[in-house]
């Protein structure tokens, strides 16, 4: 991307995620869904699924503190310093979900704020988005603990509604929401499951 378009895609969000440290705007999606849902809280151990550049991990590690823990997981490498107890797994996801251990696990808030690598058609990035959120759901199966939370984002498509239908199967209330930080071109929406149902074996 040439200096130009990043200039004309920066907004008020992005100057202020620079302007109070953190990496990327997309911090501002999560604190409107806490400020809400209140999801998380002190000592909890949290899962942050697509965690580069690091902003959703930096905000969770102001709520939890020295007596929380996160657990990040991306393809790419973080170039922040969390000052709480974490650890960060640079591997896919795609392999990541068939672990039967994670470290940190169970915890009690699973975050996925991934997205795939856009092509432009709507439809195809829907299908792979949905991918992704299939994967964010197993593994919340086999990590999360009973009563936790979960929080997905999802481009909407076709296979939204069955997203959103697997996640009612699995958790006490299922709410969908939309932050006003979310740019204005982007169909993405998050999916919020609370109160995780223990599952049999996935």
């Amino acid at each position: 991307m040439n200096k130009n378009k990043k200039k004309s895609w920066a907004d008020h969000y992005t100057h202020q995620a620079k302007k109070e440290k953190y990496p990327a705007r997309s911090v501002y999606k999560l604190k409107e869904i806490q400020s809400k849902y209140k999801l998380i809280r002190s000592s909890y151990t949290v899962l942050d699924l697509g965690c580069a550049p690091g902003s959703w991990s930096l905000f969770v590690s102001e709520i939890v503190g020295q007596s929380g823990y996160i657990t990040g997981i991306d393809l790419k490498k973080l170039d922040i310093q969390i000052k709480v107890p974490h650890s960060l797994i640079k591997d896919d996801i795609f392999l990541i979900k068939d672990s039967k251990t994670i470290i940190g696990a169970p915890f009690d808030v699973v975050l996925s704020d991934m997205a795939p690598n856009t092509t432009g058609r709507k439809d195809v990035d829907a299908l792979r988005s949905f991918q992704l959120c299939e994967v964010a759901l197993e593994v919340s199966h086999k990590h999360l603990k009973p009563g936790g939370h979960f929080v997905c984002k999802i481009f909407q498509g076709e296979d939204t509604h069955q997203m959103i239908d697997a996640v009612k199967d699995c958790y006490a209330a299922c709410r969908l929401f939309k932050p006003k930080s979310t740019r204005k071109a982007s169909n993405e929406i998050y999916i919020i499951g609370m109160n995780y149902k223990l599952q049999q074996s996935v």
